[in-house]
């Protein structure tokens, strides 16, 4: 379907094809209220129209591990399975599993397609939940995450945990949350620290606690340097040879990735922890469901920073950064807090995509 589009160009024709999305979303917010009837019809549209663009694009790219990094490893295995290779203890085994179970029956190809599926439709899905007829915007802040095509195309594991991760929020029924969120970390065990921290926050609900500590990680992590990436390895957090990987091995999973303090990453990073305490604290917003996201959001955005001075540390910075567009977001589906609420939404969309933009596009 996309075979004009050379392999070298496909990751800048999708941020080109988002950026024109994003315009259209911009001029529509400033074109009609929030709360009218065509302003909810043309957001429908707009978003059944994404939806299967992204599916169909993402599903349907080129096999390269040039390009698209890891992508290159995953189609090896699937070839593997499918000449009989058998399913290695210790693996992420939900993943391994599906990766089986489809070499039998599918091509590469449909392979991808529906690892695309799977990556997109929850947080289509969660959107409906969390935004009902506003879900287009929820959905689209989403897509326009800094690490949504990277986590779809390369790192896919991660990417497609952090979106059943992102369905067990939104899921009303405590059992479906909770099975959503063991699907997560059984397609990829780094979502145990994200779930983790869901549980400590059912038990502990002060935000101005968890803002602390937030703050306080940031001169730990620069006097402190490289002693919390030696004492996670050194106690084995996880597989140890997967976690000496992600701290310390070149990895390829997330573009702009290098070692060091990275104070544009935190930068990034802060804009969720503002938009909490703008939220809860100025506008006394008192959703539990949100407060109780932000939490997550500080938690686990925290952990981050004690290691950020680790080579690619993005693969922690992710499980945070894949909630920062529900947390910034949210609010303003969910409330009116002025007449001109639309207009805000639309330039929130224009600032969020920038970043992305600037360091995947302009910057690259």
């Amino acid at each position: 379907m996309f075979e004009l589009i050379a392999v070298e160009d496909y990751t800048l024709f999708y941020y080109n094809i988002i950026l024109v999305t994003v315009v259209i979303s911009f001029f529509h917010a400033f074109s009609l209220p929030l709360d009218d009837r065509k302003t909810t019809h043309t957001l429908t549209v707009l978003g059944y129209i994404l939806l299967v663009f992204l599916v169909l694009y993402m599903g349907l790219r080129p096999v390269s591990a040039i390009y698209f990094g890891d992508m290159g490893r995953y189609a090896r295995s699937f070839e593997g399975f499918a000449v009989g290779d058998e399913v290695q203890l210790g693996d992420d085994l939900l993943f391994t599993y599906i990766t089986k179970l489809t070499a039998s029956i599918m091509s590469v190809t449909m392979y991808f397609l529906l690892l695309a599926f799977l990556y997109v439709y929850p947080l289509y899905v969660a959107s409906k939940k969390f935004f009902k007829e506003y879900w287009y915007y929820g959905f689209l802040m989403l897509v326009l995450s800094f690490t949504f095509w990277a986590s779809g195309t390369n790192g896919m594991r991660n990417g497609l945990a952090a979106s059943f991760f992102v369905l067990g929020l939104s899921a009303k029924n405590k059992l479906f949350r909770y099975v959503w969120f063991v699907t997560a970390v059984l397609l990829h065990k780094s979502l145990i620290i994200p779930t983790v921290a869901y549980f400590l926050t059912l038990k502990y609900t002060n935000t101005k606690t968890y803002m602390r500590i937030w703050f306080l990680a940031i001169p730990l992590s620069l006097i402190v340097g490289g002693f919390f990436e030696s004492f996670l390895l050194g106690i084995g957090f996880g597989e140890e040879d997967r976690l000496q990987g992600y701290l310390t091995e070149l990895d390829e999973a997330y573009e702009n990735s290098k070692a060091g303090f990275r104070w544009d990453f935190l930068l990034y990073s802060a804009t969720g922890v503002y938009a909490g305490w703008y939220y809860i604290f100025k506008k006394k917003f008192e959703d539990p469901v949100y407060v109780q996201m932000v939490n997550i959001y500080l938690i686990v955005n925290a952990f981050w920073i004690l290691i950020i001075r680790a080579n690619f540390s993005n693969r922690f910075a992710y499980l945070s950064w894949f909630m920062l567009a529900i947390i910034i977001i949210y609010p303003l589906l969910k409330v009116q807090f002025s007449n001109t609420q639309h207009r805000l939404i639309g330039k929130i969309i224009v600032l969020y995509f920038l970043f992305t933009y600037l360091l995947n596009v302009v910057l690259a």
